[in-house]
């Protein structure tokens, strides 16, 4: 090599060449790796021993939410940029954490209700390739809150999405689920491709993709490019604001859920949800706070119009003579996902943007306990009845006491009553960061809201109480679906007799 080419070729290596720091990426990574252990597996072992990767997934994803534990002691960064280790592709701060917590726990539920459901199917679903598809979506959905450029969480937001079109329609050769799944993959797509139009508008005006380096960059963009900066980030978070199911991204809810086998309604309903708001939070409250005047009003609006929808939608459903619960709480979800929206829009306007971010993040824990709960009890009465309505939850107090009792808390969390008081805390903590934010026509919207939910909620509520038709019939409950219910009970009981304890938790260290 000539001495001219020599000084070219050592910085290119130095580039290229970089320490990875397998603790940090340990969670999502292992995950991934028992989906394809997972899928190889499925190769060899015969049908009956393919509930064994049931607990295998299980297990894979308990782990993976244990490595967690080791990242408490400090931030971590890897995938940096050579020379400026402040800007990387990936960073496990305090924020990753809890949301991976979130993500992995969710999915570590979702797993034990998918086990009962796979068996009570009977080979009807192809179980290794279940097991593979919800491990990939749960690693891609680690993934995300970790990402730190604009090109890691587009990659991140398709890798957890695509198995779960896959996942919604994995039942074949039934009708709904194909629907529900054509349905969602054609809007996700739709919305990814204009996500992926505003972030190349972005890099063009900011030419770097790191959302620390859009941060500084973008404030100081070229008069004539200003527009094109600010359709950038319009564009950009029209693919969050889809996986979160706001207004008007929301139709492909209620019946994706309900086509959707009910483990992977309730996956979709914790762990899509995650994905959506911590993409929307990295791109707004790191990516973009200088157009905070663009993206605040935009997602308060956006708050106003989904918490509303989402609640008339549920109401309507009272109407309909037999009512899917699972579709009520589909629309409830929408309606949840519009109070989830209001800290991220109060940030735009605080002064303390950290505290309005991590009520976003409490309520967004709460909501995950409460509503994986929710449909653990969905997924016990829907082992005797297919339709899963309304109606069925007639009397259920007669039938399993246990689980009506834990069903009622769920429900009253949701509305935010006692002793449901950790929902209580969580909807106070975001209406005053409404209020703080000095956003009172949002907090005035979100209690009209609040009043319309106890409706239904509280009419569902003492449906469980009343005199069930006919004599009762008592049915043994799976271990692995007790062990949902139990889990998710403890952790909204907990919650619910210290409640502080979720803010000191959601501490996210974002700034």
């Amino acid at each position: 090599m000539s001495a001219l080419a020599q000084p070219v070729f050592q910085p290119l290596a130095e580039s290229v060449v970089q320490s990875v720091d397998w603790l940090a990426i340990a969670p999502p990574a292992l995950a991934a790796v028992v989906a394809l252990v997972v899928l190889v597996a499925d190769l060899f072992v015969g049908d009956a021993r393919k509930p064994l990767l049931g607990w295998l997934s299980v297990a894979g994803l308990a782990a993976a939410t244990a490595l967690l534990l080791p990242l408490l002691d400090g931030d971590r960064s890897t995938f940096c940029l050579t020379g400026d280790t402040r800007v990387c592709s990936y960073t496990a701060d305090r924020f990753t954490l809890v949301i991976q917590f979130l993500v992995l726990g969710g999915a570590l539920l979702a797993a034990l209700l998918s086990v009962t459901a796979l068996k009570d199917a009977r080979g009807r679903l192809p179980e290794g390739e279940f097991w593979f598809l919800l491990l990939s979506s749960a690693a891609g959905a680690a993934l995300l809150p970790a990402s730190r450029d604009l090109a890691t969480l587009i990659v991140a937001l398709e890798v957890a999405s695509l198995p779960a079109f896959a996942l919604v329609g994995i039942r074949h050769g039934d009708r709904r689920s194909s629907e529900a799944a054509l349905k969602f993959f054609l809007s996700s797509v739709t919305a990814t491709t204009v996500s992926l139009l505003g972030i190349s508008f972005v890099y063009a005006t900011t030419g770097t993709l790191y959302l620390t380096q859009v941060a500084d960059r973008i404030q100081h963009v070229d008069g004539r490019l200003d527009t094109l900066a600010q359709t950038g980030v319009v564009l950009t978070l029209i693919g969050f604001a889809f996986k979160t199911a706001a207004v008007p991204f929301h139709f492909w809810v209620p019946d994706t859920y309900v086509g959707a086998p009910l483990p992977i309604a309730a996956y979709l309903s914790v762990v899509g949800k995650a994905v959506g708001f911590s993409g929307l939070i990295l791109v707004t409250v790191i990516g973009f706070p200088s157009y905070a005047d663009v993206w605040g009003p935009a997602l308060a609006v956006l708050a106003a119009l989904t918490m509303t929808v989402g609640n008339v939608g549920a109401l309507r459903q009272q109407a309909t003579r037999a009512y899917s619960a699972v579709r009520l709480l589909a629309w409830s979800s929408v309606g949840q996902a519009g109070y989830l929206l209001v800290p991220i829009a109060a940030a735009a306007y605080s002064d303390d943007a950290e505290h309005a971010i991590g009520s976003t993040v409490a309520y967004a824990l709460m909501y995950a306990a409460v509503n994986l709960g929710a449909f653990a009890v969905a997924a016990l009465v829907g082992r005797t009845s297919a339709t899963n309505r309304i109606t069925d939850y007639r009397g259920l107090y007669a039938k399993h006491p246990a689980a009506a009792l834990l069903l009622a808390f769920f429900l009253l969390c949701l509305a935010g009553l006692p002793p449901g008081i950790i929902g209580l805390f969580a909807k106070v903590t975001v209406f005053s960061a409404a209020v703080d934010a000095g956003l009172g026509w949002l907090a005035v919207v979100m209690a009209v809201n609040v009043v319309i939910a106890l409706y239904y909620y509280l009419q569902w509520t003492a449906l469980l109480f009343r005199a069930p038709e006919g004599e009762p019939e008592k049915h043994r409950v799976p271990a692995p679906l007790t062990a949902a219910i139990t889990l998710t009970a403890a952790l909204g009981i907990a919650l619910s007799g210290a409640p502080q304890l979720v803010l000191r938790f959601t501490d996210t260290g974002l700034f």
